[in-house]
């Protein structure tokens, strides 16, 4: 279910701070980008406002990453938009919002990592500072994230044949080979770990050829850590999914890495649909999204060949 998409401006913003942080509405507002749920306008330097602009869920999200991130940012060792103060519905504006921290870089859809050893050792560095056990009142992770990958049998196949319809997926049945190794894995048996949810090249951030930012913690939850090990195929260069996974701790078993190839199908999957559908210039589309997840596609296949 969406709202009805409120128009926002800088004057929009302007207004929302001088009600509620006055202190911040002397700042320069200018439009940052236009995300699936929020738009995010620069305030000052170091600043950033998160409107929720679409979808209804997107107020949940902003609200969880108000409440759980500021305690998880300080240990991960990549900068991450911290929440700074929350903005509250008023006749102005009815929904919820943020004021981040601002994170400089270019979205990894745009200026893919190309410098493969330090790109996987800052991803390594990341999921393993982030992959700790969480709190019991975590959330739980939206859409299944961090669940059962067989709960997402819907979708695979779905996804799979409308990418073979209009041509985008030339093999299926190698794709199929991935996801059935995949779903065949044992499931995790350690406790629920901290994960990011929707590591996708467009949520994290580059500069000189290497990451150096992750954003969009609105899928912030706890379960599987496969989850998010499907990062190195949809985000790294080729060659450097070895070295990510020497260098993540502790080092994932056999049954995690092939459930994380499951995760990176998916993923890969919805990129090349959302990057045809930018292409046709449908809604929602984005064009940029379909190179690095066929690249993630053509890696994935080769490991089962």
């Amino acid at each position: 279910m969406t709202y009805a998409k409120i128009e926002i401006t800088a004057d929009l913003v302007r207004d929302l701070l001088r009600e509620q942080h006055p202190d911040l509405a002397d700042r320069p507002v200018r439009l940052g980008a236009r995300g699936w749920d929020n738009q995010l306008w620069r305030l000052g330097s170091d600043l950033a406002v998160r409107l929720p602009w679409a979808t209804r869920e997107a107020d949940e999200l902003l609200r969880k990453e108000y409440a759980w991130l500021p305690a998880l940012a300080p240990r991960l060792p990549l900068p991450v938009p911290v929440p700074q103060r929350l903005g509250e519905p008023s006749g102005r504006f009815p929904r919820p919002w943020l004021v981040t921290t601002w994170v400089p870089g270019v979205s990894g859809d745009r200026a893919p990592a190309t410098r493969a050893p330090e790109a996987a050792d800052a991803l390594a560095g990341f999921l393993t500072a982030l992959h700790r056990p969480a709190p019991g009142n975590a959330p739980v992770g939206g859409h299944g994230r961090g669940g059962p990958l067989a709960d997402r049998a819907e979708q695979f196949a779905r996804q799979l044949a409308s990418a073979t319809e209009q041509g985008l997926v030339t093999d299926p049945g190698a794709v199929r080979a991935v996801w059935d190794d995949a779903v065949a894995a044992p499931g995790w048996a350690g406790p629920p770990l901290w994960l990011h949810g929707d590591l996708h090249p467009a949520n994290v951030l580059t500069l000189d050829g290497t990451l150096c930012g992750v954003v969009d913690f609105g899928d912030l939850c706890a379960g599987d850590p496969a989850c998010d090990l499907a990062a190195p195929w949809l985000l790294l260069p080729d060659g450097a999914t070895d070295r990510f996974h020497a260098a993540y701790q502790p080092a994932a078993d056999a049954a995690t890495l092939r459930r994380a190839r499951g995760w990176a199908v998916l993923q890969a999957l919805m990129g090349i649909l959302v990057g045809q559908a930018g292409i046709q210039g449908d809604p929602g589309g984005k064009p940029t999204w379909g190179p690095p997840a066929q690249a993630a596609l053509r890696r994935l296949i080769a490991t089962v060949r």
